[in-house]
């Protein structure tokens, strides 16, 4: 018996070095040690939690500190990772997000639910919810001068290439309306305290907008989100007829490149430094005076070395009024603008992630945003 024991250990510990099974079927997780014998497939510890969420589908073990029995070995050996995408995954659409291991607990959660328990990617009617380009509903809505949720509808129209809430059930115009061309959906929940928190923005006369909403039902808000990336992805269809899914998804929806605060002083440099929140989307670096704030106080594009842009450690000798000691400037074709941060370790996080983008050249379109910041008033 223990020589049975022994034996299955070491032949499922063997399965673990197939391709495809040294890495978690769900997230991507380099530490796939656990695994579901009821599904056939290794996934990582964090996902074994999100599988026992679903013991009517789903039963797990650890690969080296569990017994396995002839039979499990022996489903492990058919099925593994491999097989087990090619059945619970043959037909994810192109926009649907697939989570990684460092993305928030709800998407992992809907995820899993949607592979096994739905079997979302397996009939495409399932799909419904997100993909048929129209969406109606109620979300709770961050108000924007007192800060309390409030519930307030929702329609997402491919259509019309809007998403617009009302604030008033049976009111006829709506409180905004946001164009499909300009919107982002990322999910904040530390942010907004909410483990389902999404932060949705767009942009308002080429100024962009915050808005923070939250549902009580985790599959309600992924659905959401993922109807916003599907109106994004078919819309990007039309305005790059030519364009490879590979070349569009990475434009669905984008989390931010850093967030933090800073101190920073005005275009006279003589004002003092001031406490600010920063958000760096891209090449748009907003600050504002709150992280849940609906818009932000000012924003500063980031070019490229090629066009004269630079990110400098410390401040010029001669600045005065800051109270924390550690200082990035950047320098663009027209200004220098000054930045303090808490710490050395933030300092460098924000330098090395201001360095990446400046090194990277700009893309056509980059050059008309840069243009508006220049003639902003």
């Amino acid at each position: 018996m223990a020589q049975d024991k022994e034996r299955n250990k070491r032949a499922l510990q063997a399965l673990l070095f197939r391709p495809g099974n040294d890495v978690c079927v769900d997230c991507g997780s380099p530490d796939a040690d656990w695994a579901s014998y009821t599904l056939g497939v290794f996934i990582c510890f964090n996902c074994s939690g999100l599988h026992r969420n679903i013991p009517h589908i789903s039963k797990v073990k650890s690969v080296r500190l569990d017994c396995w029995d002839d039979l499990q070995v022996e489903f492990m050996a058919c099925t593994g990772n491999k097989n087990g995408k090619a059945k619970y995954e043959s037909k994810v659409p192109p926009f649907y997000y697939r989570p990684t291991y460092s993305d928030c607990a709800v998407l992992r959660e809907q995820w899993v639910r949607a592979k096994y328990e739905a079997k979302e990617f397996v009939y495409i009617e399932k799909q419904e919810p997100y993909s048929s380009g129209y969406r109606e509903g109620y979300m709770w809505k961050r108000g924007r001068d007192n800060g309390q949720f409030l519930s307030r509808k929702f329609i997402l129209s491919e259509r019309e290439g809007v998403l617009k809430y009302f604030t008033k059930q049976d009111a006829r115009e709506p409180k905004a309306i946001m164009k499909i061309e300009h919107l982002n959906a990322t999910f904040q929940p530390e942010k907004i305290g909410n483990p389902n928190g999404l932060q949705i923005t767009y942009l308002k006369d080429n100024s962009t907008r915050n808005i923070f909403v939250y549902h009580e039902d985790g599959k309600e808000i992924v659905d959401w989100f993922n109807a916003i990336r599907a109106a994004r992805f078919h819309y990007l269809q039309v305005a790059f007829p030519g364009a490879s899914n590979a070349d569009l998804v990475p434009k669905l929806t984008r989390n931010y490149l850093k967030e933090g605060y800073m101190e920073k002083t005005g275009p006279k440099q003589t004002e003092g430094f001031k406490k600010r929140w920063f958000t760096l989307d891209d090449r748009r670096l907003m600050y504002l005076k709150d992280p849940l704030d609906a818009f932000a106080r000012g924003e500063v594009f980031i070019g490229s070395a090629e066009n004269n842009y630079m990110v400098l450690e410390g401040l010029p000798s001669g600045t005065q009024g800051n109270h924390w000691q550690y200082g990035i400037t950047i320098v663009t074709p027209d200004r220098k603008f000054l930045f303090a941060c808490e710490t050395e370790a933030d300092q460098k996080g924000w330098i090395a992630t201001f360095e990446k983008i400046i090194s990277r050249p700009m893309l056509p379109q980059e050059y008309a945003v840069e243009a508006h910041f220049k003639h902003k008033p």
